[in-house]
């Protein structure tokens, strides 16, 4: 009997595939290695290298102290007098220094933004953040986005960045996942599909040594 439809055409050839299967040419092949060459550099020398390479720029800070004389020397030389930021316990680390940090609703149009992180990727030179930190537009809509983090908070590989998140978010994982590599690039994972996202246009990691 001919068969009626193409459905039922492809059906019939899915079938015929499950039961004939064919011996698998590739029985040797390791699939548990990792397929990336190995880091050469200590983990954070990695990621300053990489960010760098893609466009970002890294500053690197004795402790928080020296994060907020690096960071008002940056306010300086491009003029900037406030930030947008709605974390309060670095905003109270700002204000204690003397810069002025606001919520992004109470600083329309704002340029530049600052951020903690969730994780750093050596490999990548990407940062990870999520919806637990803030909201995403200081993430991806300013002209200039700044994030601060620790040493302690840089991971080699994506995979093992998640897999740290999951453990920090264990009771309830973020909405959203964005993985920031370089300017103009980041990639949000919601929970359901991941999709595309332009990020800022500058982007400087400033990693404090928390050894």
């Amino acid at each position: 009997m001919e068969e009626s439809t193409t459905k039922e055409k492809i059906l019939k050839s899915v079938r015929n595939a499950l039961i004939n299967k064919s011996d698998n040419p590739f029985k040797n092949t390791d699939f548990s290695s990792s397929v990336f060459r190995a880091q050469k550099e200590g983990p954070e020398v990695e990621f300053a290298l990489n960010l760098n390479d893609n466009g970002g720029t890294f500053i690197y800070c004795d402790n928080e102290k020296g994060f907020t004389d690096n960071l008002k020397s940056l306010m300086d030389q491009q003029g900037w007098t406030q930030l947008a930021s709605t974390n309060p316990q670095l905003n109270t680390l700002l204000s204690t220094a003397g810069i002025l940090a606001m919520p992004p609703e109470k600083n329309l149009g704002f340029q530049v933004s600052i951020t903690g992180c969730d994780f750093l990727i050596s490999r990548f030179g990407s940062v990870l953040v999520s919806s637990k930190l803030a909201d995403r537009n200081l993430f991806v809509g300013a002209h200039t986005h700044l994030v601060v983090a620790n040493a302690s908070q840089v991971r080699s590989e994506i995979k093992e960045a998640l897999s740290a998140l999951k453990v920090k978010y264990s009771t309830s994982l973020p909405s959203q996942i964005i993985m920031i590599t370089g300017t103009g690039r980041a990639t949000t994972f919601t929970k359901t599909l991941p999709f595309g996202a332009l990020g800022s246009k500058n982007l400087i990691v400033f990693m404090i040594d928390d050894a």
